[in-house]
């Protein structure tokens, strides 16, 4: 094979491969991409052209006339095997004609470094997202029922976290995919306050005009907890983020990359009150 053959044709990779477009921040990304007219393909198991992150085989057809990448990993980025698939996926994707990479990354995370390293050995024009702990945690994902039932277990003591909008989180992202500007940028994604678990549950009782308890649990209790209901345990590790104080400060990059301030955890939970989530 000449090696013109082996450059791939980009003139025909127009569409944005959206990895979990039916997660928090996928979906957002691959609303607002539509809305831009830039057609999107959605990454995921049920999809038309299924993706799964354990299964290599799918990847090519998912990658099939891809320009653009937004990379998210479940269940985490510092898990075992991570930073081998998103390197190995990253260089396959760059392969297929895909230049630009988005991968989303956790603030303060260090385990996740190993996968950003190896996205960014692929070649691509890559730009890596770390958020802090989603507001949108308590009303689409590991804490909807716990406010529902109005006690918030966690095992995070007095610590403060800044929680970020997903809606935010999908703006910087589709900026990153569709502006030059971000390229070989690392953001670090906050909200614009600080806040404990106890600050929390005062926030979603005054927008739900209920009680809603934060009540102090031990890690290993916390761990247990998930090993019951089907979770990974090693996600009582992220909390380690919240207790070692390392994301307890606000950042700019959100203003930065959008030219505004941060949505506030109260903003959040007021309009997702609205919506009837919390009901039940």
């Amino acid at each position: 094979m000449t090696e013109t053959q082996q450059i791939p044709n980009t003139a025909h990779h127009t569409h944005t491969l959206v990895i979990g477009g039916t997660g928090k921040t996928g979906r957002r990304v691959a609303d607002r991409l539509t809305a831009r007219h830039i057609p999107v393909r959605i990454g995921s198991r049920g999809a038309a052209r299924p993706f799964v992150w354990e299964e290599p085989d799918t990847w090519a057809a998912a990658l099939e006339g891809i320009g653009a990448v937004y990379v998210t990993y479940y269940p985490d980025l510092g898990f075992p095997g991570a930073a081998e698939a998103v390197g190995a996926f990253a260089e396959r994707a760059v392969a297929s004609g895909a230049r630009r990479l988005v991968l989303l990354s956790g603030r303060g995370e260090e385990g996740a470094h190993a996968s950003e390293d190896r996205m960014k050995e692929s070649g691509a024009d890559w730009t890596v997202v770390r958020a802090n702990w989603f507001a949108q945690n308590f009303s689409e994902s590991f804490f909807l029922e716990p406010v529902r039932a109005g006690e918030l277990a966690l095992p995070t003591g007095d610590a403060v976290e800044p929680f970020v909008d997903a809606d935010d989180i999908a703006d910087v992202v589709t900026a990153a995919l569709t502006d030059d500007r971000h390229i070989g940028r690392t953001y670090e994604l906050s909200g614009p306050r600080l806040l404990s678990s106890g600050d929390v549950a005062a926030e979603l009782s005054k927008a739900t005009g209920r009680d809603i308890t934060y009540i102090p649990v031990t890690l290993d209790d916390y761990r247990a907890e998930l090993v019951r209901n089907g979770l990974p345990a090693d996600f009582a590790e992220l909390f380690g983020l919240i207790l070692d104080g390392r994301n307890a400060h606000v950042t700019e990059d959100v203003r930065e990359v959008l030219g505004r301030e941060p949505r506030d955890f109260a903003d959040f939970a007021r309009d997702a009150a609205a919506t009837g989530v919390w009901h039940g």
